[in-house]
Formats: structure tokens, sequence, C-alpha cells
């Protein structure tokens, strides 16, 4: 293989590479979320460490409220301040007349109980977490600033124009093989007539 050859298909394995990882993750934070029916939260604190760092995604599932039960990680609104979104801990649960649920909660890394309590409505859902992707959450964060977004915008059709191109213009590795060996092939034949004819020349001379 030549050495355009190779670079060729070299560039070619890296946008392949790149475009399965964006398009993974598309899936996963996008697509997923609506066909499979989890939601994905990044931890922006260390309350839930160690078992979610600050960065981490933790991806969390519909639990109807009557389900919710001490050790569950329940994703919920804070009911004071800012209403902000946490990830902790039920401590207890108890489930009133009208079907609500009224729960304290602890961050794993808090010294305290939260203080506050937190009442989730009858036929609302809670979200338990299932399952947390490390460091995530910081390429999100990232993603999502302004000069990145727009050069997501432009630089994934230019990504998928170059792994088009690429396939068009540099050939497989085992094609550029099999067109080496046969260029080898018409040039061993070549030769081969080359020292037949040599040699008639030879004895032709001789008689």
């Amino acid at each position: 293989m030549t050495a355009v050859g190779w670079a060729g298909w070299v560039l070619r394995r890296v946008v392949d590479l790149a475009l399965v990882v964006a398009l993974a993750a598309f899936a996963g934070l996008v697509v997923g979320p609506h066909v499979l029916g989890y939601r994905t939260v990044t931890m922006l604190t260390s309350s839930m460490a160690p078992g979610i760092e600050p960065g981490d995604v933790a991806v969390v599932t519909p639990l109807p409220v009557a389900d919710v039960a001490p050790g569950m990680v329940i994703t919920y609104h804070i009911p004071v301040g800012d209403h902000r979104v946490v990830s902790h801990r039920v401590l207890s649960a108890d489930v009133a007349p009208d079907g609500s649920v009224t729960m304290r909660t602890r961050g794993d890394a808090n010294d305290a109980d939260d203080p506050w309590t937190a009442t989730l409505a009858a036929g609302d859902t809670a979200w338990q977490v299932r399952a947390v992707v490390p460091w995530v959450g910081h390429a999100i964060r990232v993603l999502r600033t302004p000069v990145l977004s727009t050069a997501l915008v432009v630089g994934v059709p230019v990504l998928l124009a170059a792994w088009v191109l690429v396939g068009v213009w540099r050939p497989e590795p085992a094609r550029v093989a099999e067109e080496d060996a046969e260029e080898d092939a018409e040039e061993d034949v070549a030769e081969d007539v080359a020292e037949d004819v040599a040699e008639q020349d030879v004895v032709g001379e001789r008689v």
C-alpha cells in the first residue's frame, strides 16, 4: 500500500470512530429518553459521593409514587428555595390517605438529613436513579456552551461529508492489496515473456 493510500485508510478509521461516538452520544442522550422513557441528570455537587461524583450522569427511570421506599435514590425538586433538582437517598416514605407520599432524604456524603420534607402527590411519577455514567456530565456541560454548540452544528455535517469523500477517494486496504497483487502478477508475466523472447533470440542466433 502506498503512503497516500495508508494515510487515507487511517483518516477514514478516525472519521468512522468520531461518527460512532457522536451517534452513540446522540442516541443515548437524545433518542433514548424519548424511546425508552428514561432521563439523564448531571450531578453538580458531591452530596452523593462516592457513588455519584460531580460531573457524573445519573440515568433515572419513572417509578409510581406509591412504590417509593427507603434506600432508593430519588431525583426530585426540593420544596424550598430555588426548587433545584437533587438526587438523594430516601430515609423514610409515608403514604397518606390521599395517596401522596411524604419522604425524608439525605445525600450519602452529607452529615445530616435534608432540612425539608418532600411530598410527592398521588398519581405523580417519581424518578429513581438506576445507573451512573462517570464523567459524561462534564462533556455535556462543555458541549452546551455556545461556541461548541455552533461547532457541532457545523462540524458533524463536515465529518459526515469527509467520511463519504474518503470512502470515494481512498480505496480499502484489502482492495489496495488486491490491486497491488494484480500489478505484481502482471509485471511477473511481462518479465517471463521478455525472458522467453530473449531466450528465443539467443537460440535463433546460435542456429
